[in-house]
């Protein structure tokens, strides 16, 4: 089943004092979501990586974006993108997210 999610891309923009401010753009597009494999799992978490899920996507979709967010409002998860895969026979991009710190959900920012 595909869910809706929204791929967002952060900016930062300067303001008068020369402080970075983030700047967020979001885009809503389809993906089929699905757990992360073991092997996933066990070597994204040898690296330090929280390993969660799998958004899969078609590749027009998928623009760099370095944050996913699945659900809407207070039930709303942001995961951040920490490798992407495109199968040389697919029209399709697996983007693997992780939770972590920074990456804070959208009731909290």
């Amino acid at each position: 089943m595909d869910d809706l999610i929204y791929l967002i891309a952060q900016t930062y923009i300067e303001d008068n004092i020369g402080q970075l401010i983030p700047s967020e753009s979001s885009r809503a597009v389809w993906a089929h979501i699905q757990s992360v494999t073991r092997a996933e799992w066990t070597d994204a978490g040898e690296r330090g990586l929280q390993p969660q899920l799998v958004a899969i996507t078609p590749r027009v979709n998928y623009q760099g974006e370095s944050i996913v967010q699945i659900g809407e409002g207070k039930s709303a998860k942001r995961y951040g993108v920490y490798r992407t895969y495109m199968g040389l026979d697919s029209d399709s991009i697996e983007l693997y997210l992780e939770r972590k710190a920074g990456v804070a959900d959208g009731n909290q920012a």
